[in-house]
């Protein structure tokens, strides 16, 4: 008991003196105490992005929900904190590829 208050003291303190929380679970170990330290963050107005593989994404519907942004590989954390300390938006994943969405579904209803 006395490793996990120690601990307790630790990870509060750290949430304190966040600007943005970043909560990674994992497939094999899901990490519940970071479910509730999400909540934690959240509760005190962090910035709160969550890292996860899709396959649990139906498990963490919930702190996704308050989450803003949902990550499935570390190099979107990196892009996000990358933008928002430069503003700097990431390339697109196509690269060269890329079509903007207003070309690819047509410039919408003409009759709005």
């Amino acid at each position: 008991k006395l490793g996990a208050n120690v601990n307790l003291i630790r990870t509060r303190t750290l949430l304190e003196e966040a600007d943005i929380v970043v909560v990674r679970f994992g497939e094999k170990y899901r990490q519940w105490n970071a479910a509730f330290e999400a909540g934690q963050a959240t509760a005190m107005g962090k910035s709160l992005i969550v890292l996860h593989p899709p396959s649990i994404s139906h498990m963490l519907k919930e702190v996704n929900a308050q989450a803003n942004a949902v990550c499935e590989d570390p190099q979107q954390v990196v892009q996000i904190l990358d933008y928002v300390i430069t503003g700097r938006l990431p390339s697109p994943k196509d690269g060269a590829d890329f079509v903007p969405i207003a070309d690819r579904l047509g410039k919408g209803n003409p009759n709005p």
